[in-house]
């Protein structure tokens, strides 16, 4: 028992300094222009370039009126493991990808400690333009949302879909849960034809600013990492 006690001290430490190496000295984005080709179905492809056109044609979103770019999705359309954010921010909303700024990096150093990466999974969030300021989407613009991020999800078919945050958690399992309670639970749920595992963890963005809550983080990332090998994924 003292020796896998050891041993799993040594694991979290090692995770702790992989996720917090040089990530709050360094403020620029990550440049992510230069996009692997994954290469999926003509179906697939097809589906998901007509969802990105339903966004654009939206003709009553006030976000789009300000925002920059679509942010659509960033990763292999093509992985069983989906990740779903918020909403863009300032890096996001310049580059057209989802998480790119310092929250994009902490997400790639937590992938990294259960050996994943961005051709591994496939990232999206809830609202797809910037709110003004960051500030949290609305109702009323999350309302308007869930049917694209709920049609995304379906294309996708992932076998596991990882929602960061309470504004992902509460847009796509319900108004009433609370993700102190929610988080490190695995639930079943359709979108569509799709039936996928879905796990609840924290924002990267909350754990910056609650780096007490990484230790929290870290019990759901070895969650996924074991759903991963039962379900054969890599």
């Amino acid at each position: 028992m003292l020796k896998k006690n050891i041993l799993n001290k040594v694991k979290l430490l090692e995770y702790y300094k992989l996720i917090n190496h040089n990530l709050i000295y360094n403020n620029s984005a990550i440049n992510r222009y230069k996009k692997d080709n994954f290469e999926i179905s003509e179906d697939k492809a097809r589906k998901l370039e007509l969802l990105k056109k339903s966004i654009l044609n939206q003709k009553s979103c006030n976000l789009k009126k300000q925002a920059k770019n679509i942010v659509f999705s960033d990763g292999n359309a093509k992985s069983k493991i989906m990740i779903i954010g918020e909403a863009p921010g300032a890096n996001e909303d310049e580059e057209g990808l989802p998480f790119v700024g310092r929250a994009g990096m902490l997400l790639d150093k937590m992938l990294a400690a259960i050996n994943l990466d961005r051709k591994k999974v496939y990232v999206s969030n809830i609202i797809n333009y910037r709110p003004p300021d960051n500030r949290k989407p609305t109702e009323e613009e999350i309302k308007q949302y869930l049917p694209f991020i709920s049609k995304h999800i379906e294309i996708i078919n992932p076998k596991i879909l990882v929602l960061l945050g309470s504004t992902a958690m509460n847009a796509l399992i319900g108004k009433d849960v609370v993700i102190s309670k929610m988080r490190g639970k695995w639930i079943e749920k359709k979108f569509g034809n799709c039936k996928t595992s879905v796990i609840v963890t924290f924002h990267p963005a909350f754990l910056m600013r609650q780096p007490a809550q990484k230790k929290m983080a870290w019990i759901d990332l070895k969650m996924i990492r074991d759903k991963i090998t039962k379900f054969k994924i890599y």
